[in-house]
C-alpha cells in the first residue's frame, strides 16, 4: 500500500465519534461491528484485509478475545486504512506526508483532544502535547474533570507505550532560532532539581501551579531550533518537570491528570534520548498501578523498563526497579516472588562501586528507602498475615526510620503511619499510639494526599469500645488532621 491507494472505508465512516471512539479504546468489537454496518464490509472481507482468519474476526465481534498484540493492531490499521493516530501508533508508512501536521493542528485547536494516545513519538507531537497539556491545565476549567478521571489501565495504556523502545525520529520541522545557551540550560536544570525535592517532601497546591508554568516555559523554548546539545538537555529538563507534575497531581488526587503527565514525561525522556530517565518514569506509573490495585499492569510497567535499560543502568536504578517488581509480586500474592526482587535489589544496591555515578533524580534510593519499602510491602501482606509478617515488617520499617529523620518528607510520614499499623496488629496499642502520634506530627506539615489516605487506613484501629486513653487521643489527632 501507499499514500495514494484508497482504503477500503469511506472518510465519512471513518469520522464517526461512535467509531473513532471504539478505535482509540482498542475496543475492536464495537470497531468491527460498526465497519461491517456503516462500511459495507464482511466479515471475510474484514479477515482479509487485516490478514485475519474468519473465526478470529468472528471471536472478536462476538467479544470472546480481544485484541491486545500492538502487531495485530498494526495489521488492522494498514489493512482498513486507519490512521495510526486513532488507534495509538505511529504515523503509517501510507500515510501522506502532510496528514500528521494537520492532526497536530487539531491537537492545537482543541487542546482537551490532544489525549497523548493519539500522539506520534516525534519529538514535534512532544512539544505540542507539553503546550496543549500545560496550557489546559493552567487555564482551561474542563482541565478539573478530566484530572478526576479514570487512569487508562490495560492494554490500552500498555501498547501505546511501546513507542519508547524505538528510537526517537529527528525533528525537521521549520522553526524559529533559539538563542539559549549552557547557562540557560544549567539555571533549567537546577530550577527542575529544586522543583523535584518540593515534589519528595510533600509539596502541591501553588507548587504544583509553579512546576507547570515552568514546563510550559521550557516547552516553548523547545518550540525554537535551539543547539543539538541544548536541545536534548531541554528535553529532559521537561522530562523531569513532567515527571514532578505527575507526582504532585496525584499527591493531590487528580489520578487522570498524573497520568497525562506520566506519559508526558516519558515522552520527553525518549525525545531527549535518555533511557535511564525514562524508565524512571515507567516505575513512577508502575507505582501508581499499584495504588489503583492493578499490579499486573505495574508489573508489564517495571518489565517495560527493565528492558530498556538492562545494558545501562546503574546499579541504585537497578535496585528500584527490583523493588517496583517485587512490590507488584507481593501485591500478587507471591511471597517468593516478592522475596527473589527484594534480594536483587539488595544486591544491586550492595554493588555500588565507590567510582559509579548516577544521576540526583536516583540518588534518593539508599538502604533507608529500600528498608522503608520492603516494610511497607510486608505490612500488606502482613494484614491478612499478621503473625507470619508484622514483625519483619516493623523491623524494616524502623530500620528506614533510623537512617532518615523529617527531612525525608511524605516518606518519613508514611514510615510512622506503617510501624503504627503494625503495633496495631500485633497488638502492642500503647506503642501503636505513640507512632500514630508521631505519625499525625509528621503528616501536619505535609499538604499530601497519599500521607492522608494512608491515615484514614490507620483511623479504624483507634476505634471501639474500651480502647486505651492514649488511643483515644491520637483518635481525636488524626480526625482533626482529615477533616482540617
Amino acid at each position: 500500500m501507499n499514500a495514494t491507494t484508497p482504503g477500503p472505508l469511506a472518510p465519512d465512516v471513518l469520522d464517526r465519534d461512535d467509531l473513532r471512539r471504539a478505535l482509540e479504546e482498542h475496543d475492536f468489537a464495537a470497531a468491527f461491528t460498526l465497519i461491517k454496518k456503516w462500511g459495507g464490509l464482511s466479515q471475510n472481507r474484514i479477515a482479509a484485509a487485516c490478514r485475519l482468519t474468519p473465526g478470529k474476526v468472528s471471536t472478536i465481534m462476538n467479544g470472546s478475545s480481544r485484541v491486545t498484540s500492538i502487531e495485530v493492531i498494526r495489521r488492522i490499521a494498514d489493512g482498513l486504512h486507519i490512521p495510526g493516530q486513532l488507534v495509538g501508533l505511529a504515523p503509517r508508512p501510507w500515510e501522506s506526508a502532510d496528514s500528521a501536521p494537520q492532526e497536530l493542528q487539531t491537537a492545537r485547536a482543541h487542546p482537551e483532544q490532544a489525549d497523548t494516545d493519539a500522539v506520534p513519538w516525534r519529538p514535534d507531537a512532544t512539544v505540542d502535547l507539553a503546550a496543549n497539556l500545560t496550557r489546559s491545565d493552567l487555564m482551561d476549567r474542563r482541565a478539573v474533570t478530566r484530572s478526576l478521571a479514570g487512569i487508562v489501565t490495560g492494554a490500552p495504556l500498555l501498547d501505546t507505550l511501546d513507542g519508547w523502545r524505538t528510537p526517537a525520529a529527528a525533528d525537521g520541522r521549520p522553526r524559529r532560532p533559539g538563542r539559549l545557551g549552557t547557562r540557560e540550560v544549567d539555571e533549567l536544570e537546577t530550577t527542575a532539581r529544586a522543583f523535584r525535592q518540593w515534589g519528595r517532601a510533600g509539596g502541591s497546591g501553588l507548587c504544583r501551579k509553579a512546576v507547570v508554568g515552568q514546563l510550559a516555559e521550557v516547552a516553548a523554548a523547545l518550540d525554537e531550533h535551539q543547539a543539538p546539545a541544548v536541545e536534548r538537555r531541554l528535553y529532559t529538563v521537561m522530562a523531569e518537570l513532567a515527571g514532578t507534575a505527575a507526582s504532585m497531581s496525584w499527591d493531590i488526587g487528580q489520578q487522570r491528570r498524573a497520568q497525562d503527565y506520566y506519559r508526558l514525561a516519558l515522552r520527553a525522556a525518549h525525545a531527549g534520548g535518555n533511557s535511564l530517565f525514562g524508565a524512571n518514569v515507567l516505575a513512577g506509573m508502575a507505582r501508581q498501578m499499584l495504588y489503583q490495585d492493578r499490579p499486573h499492569d505495574a508489573l508489564e510497567l517495571v518489565r517495560l523498563a527493565q528492558d530498556g535499560v538492562r545494558r545501562t543502568a546503574g546499579s541504585r536504578l537497578r535496585a528500584m526497579l527490583h523493588t517496583r517488581e517485587a512490590w507488584a509480586l507481593a501485591s500478587m500474592d507471591r511471597p517468593s516472588g516478592f522475596r527473589r526482587a527484594t534480594a536483587q535489589a539488595a544486591d544491586a544496591l550492595g554493588s555500588i562501586d565507590r567510582n559509579e555515578t548516577e544521576s540526583y533524580w536516583i540518588g534518593y534510593f539508599n538502604e533507608a528507602e529500600l528498608a522503608g519499602v520492603t516494610g511497607g510491602r510486608l505490612l500488606e501482606m502482613a494484614r491478612s498475615q499478621p503473625r507470619a509478617y508484622a514483625d519483619q515488617a516493623a523491623d524494616h520499617i524502623r530500620t528506614a526510620l533510623e537512617q532518615r529523620g523529617p527531612e525525608a518528607g511524605r516518606g518519613y510520614a508514611l514510615d510512622w503511619i506503617g510501624l503504627a499499623e503494625c503495633a496495631f496488629l500485633l497488638g502492642d496499642t500503647q506503642s501503636a499510639a505513640d507512632y500514630a502520634q508521631r505519625a499525625v506530627d509528621a503528616a501536619s506539615s505535609l499538604r499530601s494526599g497519599r500521607v492522608r489516605v494512608q491515615l484514614a487506613q490507620l483511623y479504624p484501629y483507634t476505634v471501639g469500645d474500651g480502647v486505651p486513653r492514649a488511643v483515644a487521643d491520637v483518635r481525636g489527632s488524626i480526625r482533626s488532621l482529615l477533616t482540617a
